[in-house]
This record gives C-alpha cells, sequence and structure tokens, in this order.
C-alpha cells in the first residue's frame, strides 16, 4: 500500500516505508556523526526525542497553483521532486490534518470550473499563486489565505478555457462580464460560460470553503478566510497586502497552558504537539534556579511570536524577543497581556541591527554607558546586558557578525536551538574558539516522515 498518490514523486516526505523507530534510529546516527568530530571535550548527546505524532502533524501548508504537464489542467499542491515548475495535487498529503486535503481539493475545483489560469513564472502571468493554510492543534481553528497575483482578463487560462469549454468565440458584453461561447459539439460541454468580477470570483470561493463546514466534512472550524496580494516575481508567499473575506484575519493555539495568537505570516513550530517536546526540552536545559543570578535578564533572540520568550518569563526578571518580522511582534505583544505575563518586552528589528545598536551603546566593561537606559528599546531599541540568552535562528542560522556580537555580551550559558543542525555545527566553531563547551546536546523530530530534525544545545562559557 502506497503511502499516498504521490509517493516516489513528491519531494517532501523522505522516510515512507520504514517504521518509524527505524527512522528515529537514522537520525540520530546522522545528529551524531555531524557533532561527535566538532564538539571539544566530552561529547554529551542525549538521542533523539520522537514526536508524539508522525503523520497530520503540519499545522501549517503552503501550497502552489500551477500544472503537472505543460499546458495540463490546473494543479493545486506540492512541487513534483527534482522539479521547479510541476506542481502535484496533493489532497492525500499525510504530513498535515485531513481537514487540509479537503480545503485544497475543494479550491482547485473551484477555481478549475471557473476556468481561472495560474501564475506562469516564465510569463508572470496568470491569477492563482499559492494558497496558505494553518491550523490550530489543540484548538481545531482555522485560517485560510488565497495569494494571488492581480486580476484581469487573463487570469482566466485561455488554455484551460479551450480544452473544457471548446471556446470558438468570445465577446465582451461588459467592463466586469465576458461571455463564453462554445460550439456544443458534445452534450457535456457547457454552452455559456460567464466571466464574474474578482469580487465575485472570491465571494464564491469563499462560500465553497464555508459549505465543507456547514456540511461538518471538516473536524476543525474556519477563524478565518483571507486573501493576500502577491506582484512579486518570486517564487514565494509574499505579503503585499492582505484583506478578509470571513472571519478574522488570525487564530489561537495553546502550548504548555499559554495561548498563543497565530497571524497568517507569523513564524509558529509547525508540529504544535512537537513544540511542546521541544519547549520542554529548553526549559529543562536552562535550569535557571541553579544559577547565580537569582532573577536574570534573558535574551529570545528571532522570537517569533514569543513563544520561548514567554515560556521563559516565569523564571526572569525580565525577558527580550527580538524578532524581524513586525506582524509576529505584535501577536507576541497580545500574547503576553492575554497570558497575564508583565515581565516580556518585545523588539521589532533584525537581530544584528538590534545587537549592533546595543555594542555601540555599551561602555568598554560591556555594560549600557550612561544616558542609554533601557527604557529607550521602544524606540532606539537599546536593551540592557543579559545573563542569559536563547538564540532559535531561521534555517541558515546566524549572521558572522551577530554571532560575534553575541559572544561579546559573554553570558556564562546560553542554548541555540537549531532546526538546521548544519548551522549549529558551522556556528559552535566560533563558540567554542570564544570558550564556550557543549553541555547537553539532543535532537527533537519536529519533522516525523522527512529528513530534518531540530536540535537542541546548552553551551556554557569556560571560567
Amino acid at each position: 500500500m502506497n503511502w499516498c498518490s504521490n509517493q516516489e514523486r513528491c519531494g517532501g516526505c523522505y522516510y515512507q516505508e520504514i517504521p518509524y523507530e527505524e527512522e528515529l534510529k537514522i537520525k540520530e546516527e546522522e545528529i551524531r556523526s555531524l557533532f561527535a568530530p566538532l564538539v571539544m571535550g566530552d561529547f554529551p548527546f542525549e538521542g533523539i526525542i520522537s514526536s508524539p505524532k508522525k503523520e497530520a502533524y503540519r499545522n501549517k501548508m503552503e501550497f502552489s497553483f500551477g500544472d503537472q504537464e505543460k499546458d495540463g489542467p490546473l494543479c493545486l499542491g506540492l512541487h513534483q521532486k527534482r522539479s521547479f515548475f510541476n506542481i502535484l495535487n496533493t489532497e492525500d498529503c499525510r504530513l498535515p490534518h485531513p481537514d487540509m486535503g479537503k480545503i485544497l481539493l475543494a479550491t482547485r475545483e473551484y477555481f478549475l470550473d471557473k476556468g481561472v489560469g495560474y501564475f506562469h513564472k516564465k510569463k508572470h502571468e496568470g491569477y492563482l499563486r499559492h494558497l496558505l493554510i494553518r491550523r490550530g492543534e489543540k484548538t481545531g481553528e482555522i485560517l485560510v489565505s488565497l495569494v494571488h497575483n492581480l486580476f484581469a482578463e487573463k487570469s482566466f487560462s485561455e488554455q484551460d478555457i479551450l480544452q473544457s469549454l471548446a471556446v470558438k468565440n468570445v465577446r465582451q458584453e461588459s467592463e466586469e462580464n465576458c461571455v463564453i461561447e462554445t460550439g456544443g459539439e458534445a452534450e457535456s460541454i457547457q454552452d455559456k460560460k460567464t466571466f464574474i468580477s474578482e469580487e465575485a470570483l472570491l465571494k464564491g470561493w469563499c462560500e465553497s470553503l464555508l459549505s465543507l463546514e456547514k456540511e461538518g466534512k471538516l473536524e476543525g472550524h474556519f477563524a478565518g478566510i483571507l486573501h493576500t496580494k502577491n506582484e512579486s516575481l518570486a517564487d514565494a508567499v509574499v505579503n503585499q497586502g492582505t484583506e478578509i473575506l470571513y472571519g478574522k484575519d488570525y487564530f489561537y493555539e495553546e502550548l504548555l497552558g499559554l495561548n498563543f495568537k497565530i497571524t497568517p505570516f507569523s513564524f509558529f513550530q509547525t508540529n504544535s504537539l512537537g513544540a511542546e517536546k521541544l519547549y520542554e526540552k529548553i526549559r529543562e536545559y536552562a535550569d535557571l534556579s541553579n544559577t547565580a543570578v537569582e532573577k536574570p535578564l534573558i535574551f529570545d533572540l528571532y522570537s517569533g511570536t514569543g513563544t520561548i520568550t514567554q515560556l521563559m518569563s516565569e523564571v526572569a526578571k525580565e525577558a527580550y524577543g527580538v524578532e524581524i518580522i513586525e506582524e509576529a511582534v505584535e501577536s507576541a505583544k497580545e500574547n503576553a497581556k492575554e497570558n497575564g505575563i508583565e515581565n516580556c518586552r518585545f523588539i521589532a528589528g533584525d537581530v544584528l541591527k538590534v545587537l549592533e545598536q546595543n555594542k555601540a551603546a555599551m561602555n568598554q566593561s560591556g555594560d549600557i554607558a550612561e544616558g542609554n537606559s533601557a527604557d529607550k528599546e521602544e524606540n532606539g531599541n537599546i536593551l540592557p546586558r543579559p545573563d542569559f540568552i536563547v538564540v532559535d535562528p531561521p534555517r541558515d542560522g546566524m549572521h558572522k557578525k551577530a554571532l560575534e556580537l553575541i559572544i561579546r555580551y559573554g553570558v556564562n550559558r546560553l542554548i541555540y536551538v537549531a532546526c538546521k543542525p548544519k548551522s549549529l555545527a558551522r556556528d559552535l566553531e566560533p563558540l567554542q574558539a570564544a570558550g564556550y563547551r557543549v553541555k547537553r546536546l539532543c535532537a527533537v523530530d519536529m519533522f516525523p516522515r522527512t529528513n530534518n530534525v531540530e536540535a537542541v544545545c546548552l553551551l556554557e562559557k569556560q571560567l
């Protein structure tokens, strides 16, 4: 029995036919082989923590519109393995919750019926680009956004229309209505098909999704249905303006007793139950109850929606989260307020630039110079000196200069969370050269059935 209909064709899953226990052993050995030659002194590797769910664990998916073969029918799903252009229909993908597959199928069928074309990467024409779906594991709330190009007549794929309607003649009736007449050679082909305005098109799509919930076909429920404009040439989900079609532009998820408001484009771990395992390990590694500073001041760099910042706030004097995505920072502030946490501060800005501003404000001893009070953080991003640092950078790791500035603080202990272990392996060289040693290291399987895994590393400075 195949794992899914696209087994061997889709590049998403790497482990499909072996038991999960064997997959964990392979991943554990890969982490061991990566770090053992690099770690100075004893190798304190603690193995790998399994994911609570092996499938249907992803709470976020970005699907692409396209076709599987040139001039083929509209497809919506994931890229074919080793192909930049071909898109596979993946409504039976087993990594996200089945609700996402139903939304995927309903969306494809709706736009296929309307004859709406996808955005061609070479021609830079067409309307449909991506479908972003997020779903709360604990709450069941669903947020969907259709990412599209500018609306125009050419948004309706001529090739799709020729294939599905046997078009012989097209005549313009009005600025918003275009009627297509067919030759009527086949009974299954409609005699007419009408182009509608973008407003009506999106309204119809929204209604088609809401009907899934009304008919009881979904386990979850819609928090919001949105549409996002994207005129960029890059083949990526870019937000150039998002509007609400239904509900609201956020949903909630619950982790370790705290509630988190999540917006369409803010960072949040894609495996909610796995994230709880990850954050429990971070708190265990921090073990701030035994530090010399009774209530340390904590930096959470690359903080996203402030998950780690808030989880660390219980043992901190103050916890500062720094994140470049302003939307995520605003959500983090609201999350802290809703959770009744008053000792968290969230800074919107690039980590490197924020740290550079702090470097300029420091005196020779490494403290904030007089006249550069931490009260200015809302405007000047000037932060007090930290006692403990947590970094959770993007996949490619930290900028070399940002790492140098972190080392400059000279904190006794820091935690590095790596969604790409090779980035941590690269950054270990300057950290160890600066006197830090790996005290604890483990892997957390946040991405079952793929060849990705996260690593958590506790480093202590040699005195």
